[in-house]
């Protein structure tokens, strides 16, 4: 047993009996361990069948101490093929035809023995199909034709083609297929961006999401599609040199922009859905594939909207009347306010310049107060005119009494001041006072008449005689 390890004997044997891992093997009256992966150059999956045989063997290890010996079968196997290898591969060449044996099935692949050499089928090119397990597509110690697709330099590894020996699929395409026509097939692929369909077998076809629906409002294709679904579509191009073809469903369906003007005219209310916000307004769906603006000053013809969100929320349900229609942006512009009479007409008649109307605070800025009045119109005070008479500020969540001293019915604004409700009555006291004053001075002081004109003798006589008296009045206070 020694000598044949040493000199690369080959030695028979009789294969007794399986065991664990392997066979056992009486070579020279010793019992030998043949494992299983050197029995054959292929796995071997029935090891019974070599039971009772006689075969030779290479002895390939002998362990001294425990006297335990292995052999190989494979490795005499081997030899023979190594030069029936040299000799294939000195004759390999790309395009060539052979015939081999399914070796391994993998996930990603097909190994096939071409007689003593391995190549290996990759997934994509068993069939012109889409293949999801080779073990669909082949079995093994199956035996098949391949093409040689490529190898390297030193041909150790070999790239093998099925499909390749049966023609393209789009060869077979019906030429009468063009662009605008209807194709029905099987969602083969989902992707975030779009869904293969597979015409048949090996022509597939893109249906981007856009395509899917007439929504602007572009979600994942998996909203709208399954793997495995069957689907009719519209093709939509079609090219036969580039073997491309993109789809539509969506075309399936009237576009709702067709007859925009009719279902949606200008003036006309419905219900919309909240969809998302901007800071200039809110962006709503009317149906599918219809959206449409309502800017932010829009909502409310009282209320001071700063962010749509104040107003309301994605999600919620909200009335609107078509303002405008820009059909070639496919945009709507809406609103919510027109939907009741501008309540500023009716204002302008109330809140008139100079009167009075109680008003809570309810927001304290850096530049003044926001006022609610009556019928939820604000208004607004700045800091002087928020002065009590008491000489303290009016603080947040008051209320007061509010002079208006400004009204702008275009602008939507109206300036209050509380501190003129008492200021001004003040003034008007005090101007009256002093009226009073001044009258009161002018009916003590003497009156005296005009006599420059048409005098007598007598009347200068008169006025000597007053002028006289006067004089002597005047004496008699200084003394």
């Amino acid at each position: 047993m020694n000598a044949a390890l040493e000199q690369d004997l080959v030695v028979q044997g009789f294969i007794k009996c399986r065991t664990k891992g392997g066979m056992i093997v009486d070579v020279f009256g010793i019992e030998a361990f043949l494992p299983g992966s050197q029995i054959d150059v292929h796995p071997i999956r029935d090891y019974d069948q070599f039971v009772g045989k006689t075969m030779e063997f290479k002895v390939v290890k002998i362990n001294q101490e425990f006297r335990n010996v292995v052999v190989s079968h494979k490795a005499l196997i081997e030899q023979e093929l190594e030069a029936q290898k040299k000799e294939i591969i000195g004759k390999l060449e790309k395009g060539q035809i052979l015939e081999g044996t399914v070796k391994n099935i993998t996930s990603y692949g097909v190994f096939v023995d071409l007689g003593g050499v391995d190549g290996l089928i990759h997934i994509t090119d068993l069939s012109w199909g889409r293949v999801d397990d080779p073990h669909k597509v082949v079995e093994l110690d199956q035996k098949l034709n391949v093409v040689i697709l490529d190898f390297d330099d030193e041909k150790r590894r070999i790239a093998l083609g099925l499909k390749q020996l049966s023609p393209h699929p789009w060869d077979a395409l019906d030429q009468t297929l063009k662009v605008g026509d209807h194709v029905k097939g099987k969602v083969v692929v989902i992707a975030d961006y779009g869904a293969f369909v597979e015409i048949q077998p090996g022509v597939e076809g893109l249906i981007h999401v856009s395509e899917m629906s007439w929504s602007q409002h572009l979600r994942s294709a998996q909203d709208f599609l399954k793997v495995g679904d069957d689907v009719e579509a519209v093709i939509l191009t079609l090219d036969r040199d580039e073997r491309k073809m993109s789809l539509g469903i969506k075309q399936l369906r009237e576009d709702p922009w067709e007859n925009i003007e009719t279902k949606y005219p200008v003036g006309s209310k419905h219900n919309a859905k909240v969809r998302n916000f901007t800071n200039f307004g809110v962006f709503v769906e009317l149906e599918e594939g219809v959206d449409g603006l309502i800017h932010i000053s829009d909502l409310s013809w009282t209320k001071k909207v700063k962010h749509p969100s104040e107003f309301t929320k994605v999600g919620d349900m909200i009335d609107v009347i078509v303002l405008d229609i820009d059909k070639e942006n496919r945009r709507l512009s809406l609103g919510h306010k027109q939907l009741e009479d501008n309540p500023w007409d009716a204002f302008e008649e109330k809140y008139t310049v100079g009167s009075i109307h109680e008003g809570k605070i309810t927001e304290l800025l850096e530049k003044g107060a926001v006022v609610s009045l009556e019928e939820n119109v604000e208004g607004f005070a700045t800091p002087k005119h928020l002065v009590k008479e008491d000489g303290s500020q009016a603080a947040n969540g008051e209320t007061l009494p509010f002079k208006v001293i400004e009204f702008n019915k275009d602008s939507k604004r109206i300036i209050l001041s509380h501190s003129r409700t008492f200021e001004d009555p003040a003034r008007e006291e005090k101007k009256a006072a002093a009226k009073k004053t001044r009258a009161a001075k002018k009916d003590e002081a003497p009156k005296i008449e005009n006599v420059a004109a048409s005098t007598t003798l007598g009347d200068i006589d008169a006025l000597a005689e007053l002028k006289a008296k006067l004089e002597e009045g005047e004496s008699k206070k200084k003394k």
